[in-house]
C-alpha cells in the first residue's frame, strides 16, 4: 500500500546497529554521531523561563524574531556575509529545513548531484521530493572533497541542484574555499542551486581551525542561488531540542516557507528561547567542547592507525572514517563482527553511499576513556581478522 517512492528508500543504516547496541550490555557506541555533553545550562534556564513566564504557544512561522535576528548577526561575524532576519527560516531541526528546500526547489525528474560518502537522509530525502538522485563519488586519496571537475562530468540537461555537506559526515572532511569557489563558478555557468549543509561549521580542527570553514554564502556569486542549512545540535549538544534553520535568497525564501507553513506550522516555542539563549551566551561552551572533540579526535585517529587501520586525518564534525578493507571483511561484515565479539557500535561505510564500502564511520562524540577502550578493542578485533 506504501507509495513506490517511499518502498525505494532502505531504513537507515545508521539507526539499525544504533538498536541492535541498545539490546546489550558493556557497548560502546561509536555509532550515532550525538554529543554525549549536556546543552549548556544558559540554553536550558532559557526554555525553563519561557515556560514558566507561559510562553507556550505558537511562535510567528518563520520563528521568534530574536532568534532569527540573532542568527543573521551571528553567521555576519563568523563568515563577514549580510544576511538580514527576514531571510532566516527557523525550522524543526536541519532535517526540516533540508525536505523544504527539495520540496520548494525540485520538479519530478530534476537530478540532485550528491558528493558520497554523504550524511543518510541526503539521497532518501530528494527521492521523497521525486528528485533523482546522482552520486558524485569522492576518495580518501583526495581527502573526501569533492571538485568541481567531479561535479561537471555529472552534470545534465536535468540537473537541478548540487547538494554539499561540509564539514563532512561520515569522513570529517573540510571543503576548502578555492574549491567552493570553482563550485560556484560551475553552478554560476549552469544556472543551478545549491544546497549546503553546514551543521559543523564550528566544530572543525587542526589546520583547517587556521583557515576557517568555508561557507557558500562566503561566495558572492552564491548567495542568489544557495541555500544554508544550519542548527544547534551538534556544536551545542542540542540534538533532542530539534532546532535547525534555513538561510535563502528572498527569491527562494518565499517557497521554503510556505512549505514550512502547511508542514509544521512552526518550530517548538521553548527550544527557540533555548536557542536564542545558545547562540548569544554559549560561545564559550561550544569551545570546551570543540576541544574536547579535538582530544577524542587525536585518541582515535592515533589509535586506528596503530591498529593497520588507514585513517583519514578528520578536520570537521566528529567522525574518523577508518579503511578496514586490510582485515578483508566488508564494512557490513567488519561492523557485525565488532559489535558482537568486541561490543563496539560502529556504522558501516556504504550506509553512507557506495564510496563507502570498505569504510566505517566511528564517532567520537563520546566520553574520552570510552574512546581510549573504543580503540583497544578494535584493534584487537582487527588483528584477529587478519590473523584468521
Amino acid at each position: 500500500m506504501l507509495a513506490k517512492h517511499i518502498q525505494s528508500v532502505p531504513p537507515s543504516g545508521i539507526r539499525r546497529f544504533f538498536d541492535i547496541a541498545a539490546t546489550m550490555e558493556d557497548v560502546i557506541s561509536l555509532g550515532i554521531g550525538e554529543p554525549d555533553f549536556v546543552t549548556p545550562h544558559a540554553a536550558i534556564d532559557a526554555a525553563v523561563a519561557s515556560l514558566a513566564a507561559g510562553k507556550t504557544g505558537y511562535t510567528s512561522n518563520a520563528g521568534l524574531l530574536e532568534l532569527r535576528e540573532a542568527i543573521a548577526a551571528h553567521l555576519n561575524g563568523l563568515y563577514g556575509y549580510p544576511v538580514e532576519a527576514d531571510q532566516v527560516l527557523i525550522t524543526v531541526g536541519v532535517s526540516e529545513a533540508m525536505e523544504l528546500a527539495m520540496l520548494a526547489l525540485l520538479n519530478p525528474g530534476d537530478e540532485v548531484l550528491i558528493p558520497e560518502p554523504c550524511f543518510v537522509s541526503y539521497g532518501p530525502l530528494a527521492r521523497f521530493a521525486h528528485g533523482r538522485v546522482v552520486h558524485v563519488p569522492t576518495s580518501a586519496e583526495k581527502n573526501f572533497e569533492v571538485t568541481a571537475e567531479d561535479i561537471a562530468s555529472r552534470i545534465t540537461p536535468h540537473t537541478r541542484m548540487i547538494f554539499i555537506g561540509y564539514p563532512n559526515n561520515p569522513t570529517g572532511a573540510v571543503l576548502k574555499r578555492e574549491t567552493l569557489e570553482e563550485i560556484a563558478a560551475l553552478a554560476e555557468a549552469h544556472d543551478l542551486i545549491l544546497l549546503s549543509d553546514e551543521i559543523y561549521d564550528q566544530l572543525i580542527y587542526g589546520e583547517a581551525k587556521l583557515t576557517g570553514h568555508a561557507s557558500a554564502w562566503a561566495i558572492e556569486s552564491l548567495r542568489e542561488r544557495s541555500i544554508i542549512l544550519g542548527g544547534f545540535s551538534k556544536a551545542y549538544a542540542m540534538t533532542g531540542w530539534r532546532l535547525g534553520y534555513a538561510v535563502a535568497p528572498r527569491s527562494i525564501y518565499t517557497g521554503l516557507y510556505k512549505v514550512h507553513q502547511y508542514m509544521v506550522m512552526s518550530a517548538p516555542t521553548m527550544a527557540q528561547y533555548g536557542a536564542l539563549a545558545a547562540i548569544q551566551e554559549c560561545g564559550p561552551d561550544v569551545e570546551r567542547m570543540r576541544q574536547a572533540y579535538d582530544g577524542r579526535r587525536r585518541v582515535l585517529v592515533d589509535g586506528l592507525r596503530a591498529a593497520g587501520l588507514s585513517t583519514f586525518e578528520p578536520e570537521g564534525a566528529f567522525y574518523c572514517f577508518p579503511d578496514i578493507r586490510s582485515t578483508g571483511l566488508s564494512s557490513e561484515d567488519f561492523a557485525q563482527g565488532l559489535i558482537h565479539e568486541e561490543s563496539v557500535a560502529v556504522v558501516p561505510g556504504d550506509a553512507f553511499g557506495p564510496s563507502g564500502e570498505g569504510f566505517v564511520r566511528c564517532s567520537y562524540a563520546t566520553a574520552d576513556d570510552k574512546v581510549a577502550e573504543a580503540s583497544r578493542r578494535i584493534a584487537r578485533f582487527a588483528q584477529k581478522c587478519r590473523d584468521a
